[in-house]
């Protein structure tokens, strides 16, 4: 490059710019750059692999949860009845009995039940209570018949209570609301869950003659567990 002096207006040359400086990496600093270039992509196969297999063990835990999620008891209320509803004072003599199915509607998975409870309602408000069943063992797709009756001293019927009764019974209909409570645990192969408390709720109604109205009849139950 040139420039001009002022004073002859001559061109005078500048000084050339500073070129790089070529410098010569030694064979042991290709070396260590080929280690960490190998150790890099080893890596990242190892981390592939990795994700690879706990995605394909995910994958495979999900499809067996799909072909082995249990599903809760499936309970249905059969016959429900309260003799002597007609009677003034059948309160003396009351008791109600009851039929319900439990069945294990799952195709691999077996359930073990603690001790079963059945209680009745009335508008909220418990009027009898007896224990079903003890704790069994119920194998998949099988079907358990449970039938009852509430009577003396697992009957808590008054007078009062017996005149509610017949007042709903003018209107045609007397409803209540049969409750069967217990602990599960779902058996899957050689494996065991923990317990799930487990309550199953029938409203049912009974008509002027104290038997179950045919909209009650086979009604599937709410069943809840946790």
């Amino acid at each position: 490059m040139y420039g001009y002096n002022r004073q002859d207006q001559l061109p005078v040359r500048s000084a050339p710019a500073s070129r790089p400086i070529k410098r010569h990496h030694t064979a042991r600093y290709y070396a260590h750059r080929v280690r960490e270039s190998l150790t890099t992509r080893l890596s990242k196969i190892i981390c592939t692999i990795f994700l690879g297999l706990v995605l394909i063990m995910g994958l495979v835990a999900f499809i067996l949860w799909l072909g082995l999620r249990p599903h809760r008891p499936r309970i249905h209320i059969h016959d429900f009845s309260l003799p002597g509803l007609g009677q003034e004072t059948g309160f003396e003599n009351a008791q109600i009995a009851f039929n319900v199915t439990v069945r294990n509607s799952n195709q691999n998975i077996g359930i073990y039940y603690g001790d079963m409870d059945g209680s009745v309602y009335y508008k909220d408000q418990k009027i009898g209570s007896t224990p079903l069943h003890p704790q069994f063992y119920q194998e998949p797709k099988s079907t358990i018949v449970m039938a009852t009756v509430l009577s003396g001293a697992t009957l808590t019927v008054n007078s009062q209570r017996w005149r509610e009764f017949m007042n709903d019974r003018t209107k045609g209909t007397v409803i209540f609301r049969l409750q069967l409570t217990s602990t599960i645990r779902f058996k899957i192969y050689t494996w065991v869950s923990r317990h799930h408390p487990m309550h199953a709720d029938c409203d049912v109604s009974v008509g002027p003659n104290g038997l179950i109205l045919q909209t009650s009849k086979d009604h599937r139950c709410l069943a809840y567990f946790f």
